[in-house]
């Protein structure tokens, strides 16, 4: 697997070398990026050369998006999480999509670079917006079902908006975790209630060692755990315990009492975050299905497969997994066991993250951040047969029935339950990418 390299696909030094060539032993980058000049020279250079720059969709949904972070107490054991759900107002900015420079830095130090490519990361993406309103009030009077999202290998809980905003658009409350097991590029805590006041984050970068040990099945229990933590904090606040976010944002998160519909509970992830839907499965009964997205299965136990009874859908990118991760997936294909999988022709496995609605062609091109397939397009297949599968398996009283035949894989750029897949096989180099 790759999530270093292919979660954090940030790194633009060739694509800086072709745009803006000089000789970089000459250079001072901190004293250099100062510059205005070197500053409005980059932006405008990055304008022009990434043609077909897009961003991140909105929702297609009938319902406004808001958006807000959750961080149940102090300490690492807390829960940290990115809300998106419904919203009622509109009249709200719209939220930041890397919040903390921090974040930026974890990235680099995840790709073993230098600090000079977190500050012109920090330049070219840290206004980038999402839209969704930040803090805007939930829109009350509903029940809504709740999906508890799993970020990869290498990133963390923000990068994911494109699903979360367009699952919130058709009325689900989606809280994204950040994990905390030194696989997220970068996360945060607070020590306790002064650190808290004073803004003064612990932070937590991500821990380099090889992909395929055993401290990853270690991590994986613990991601497993952090999102049942995370449904039992949000269950609570449903119940109307008094709970505080320690972020002390202007959310109100009383707002959320009543909100939840108890019963219709799943868990979506990508990468080690489909592996991490996997394990929570496995463990808690809560979650009614989960929806697996290009899973990286080392992590996941020889015999997991044996306690989910829950509905499992894999949806994956056409070359990710290898012989030995499709063996790994068949033994989840059991009798009376409801179980579903397509994989989507011309994607690639870092398609699910918004990275792929963040660069323009020409940087697309150096990093292979998109396949074959649209970026919007990609998403909507993925997003319109998950909600077929949600209300399937939820029981939800909705009209994603349309798209049942997407969980079939009834779709030119689909390619149905995948299951000893001759197109994996064809791609040689498919096994080794899981080991970069």
């Amino acid at each position: 697997m790759a999530p270093p390299k292919l979660h954090t696909l940030f790194c633009l030094s060739g694509f800086l070398a072709l745009v803006h060539p000089f000789d970089w032993r000459d250079l001072d980058p901190v004293t250099y990026i100062q510059s205005s000049v070197w500053i409005q020279r980059i932006q405008s250079e990055l304008l022009i050369t990434s043609f077909g720059h897009t961003t991140i969709p909105k929702g297609n949904g009938p319902y406004s998006v808001g958006c807000t972070d959750l961080m149940s107490g102090y300490t690492n054991q807390s829960s940290f999480l990115r809300l998106y759900y419904p919203s009622q107002d509109n009249d709200f900015p719209d939220a930041l999509w890397i919040p903390n420079e921090e974040y930026f830095q974890g990235l680099t130090e995840t790709l073993g670079a230098s600090s000079f490519l977190g500050k012109l990361l920090k330049l070219l993406y840290g206004s980038v917006k999402v839209p969704a309103k930040w803090n805007s009030p939930l829109k009350t009077g509903e029940k809504y079902p709740l999906i508890i999202f799993s970020h990869g290998l290498g990133i963390f809980r923000t990068m994911y908006s494109a699903i979360g905003i367009e699952l919130a658009s058709h009325g689900f409350i989606v809280a994204a975790v950040e994990h905390r097991d030194e696989s997220a590029a970068a996360t945060y805590y607070f020590q306790d209630p002064s650190a808290a006041q004073s803004g003064n984050r612990s932070w937590i970068y991500y821990k380099h060692q090889e992909p395929e040990t055993e401290e990853r099945k270690t991590q994986l229990r613990q991601r497993g755990e952090e999102c049942s933590q995370a449904l039992s904090w949000l269950l609570s606040i449903d119940e109307g315990e008094p709970v505080k976010n320690v972020l002390d944002l202007k959310f109100d998160i009383q707002q959320l009492k009543g909100s939840l519909d108890r019963s219709k509970v799943a868990i979506i992830g990508h990468s080690f975050g489909g592996a991490t839907v996997i394990q929570a499965l496995s463990e808690d009964q809560r979650f009614r299905c989960g929806i697996a997205l290009d899973p990286w299965m080392f992590p996941v136990g020889e015999d997991v497969h044996s306690k989910i009874p829950q509905p499992l859908f894999f949806i994956n990118s056409e070359y990710f997994q290898s012989d030995k991760d499709t063996k790994k997936i068949e033994k989840f294909y059991q009798p009376q066991k409801e179980r579903k999988m397509i994989a989507v022709r011309g994607l690639v496995h870092h398609n699910f993250v918004d990275i792929t609605f963040a660069t323009g062609k020409i940087i697309e091109q150096l990093l292979s951040v998109k396949g074959n397939i649209d970026s919007e397009v990609a998403i909507n297949l993925i997003t319109k047969a998950s909600l077929a599968f949600l209300q399937k398996y939820l029981g939800l009283d909705k009209n994603f029935d349309q798209w049942n035949s997407l969980m079939e894989g009834d779709d030119e750029n689909l390619i149905p339950e995948v299951i000893v897949p001759t197109t994996l096989q064809s791609d040689p180099g498919a096994e080794q990418r899981n080991l970069d």
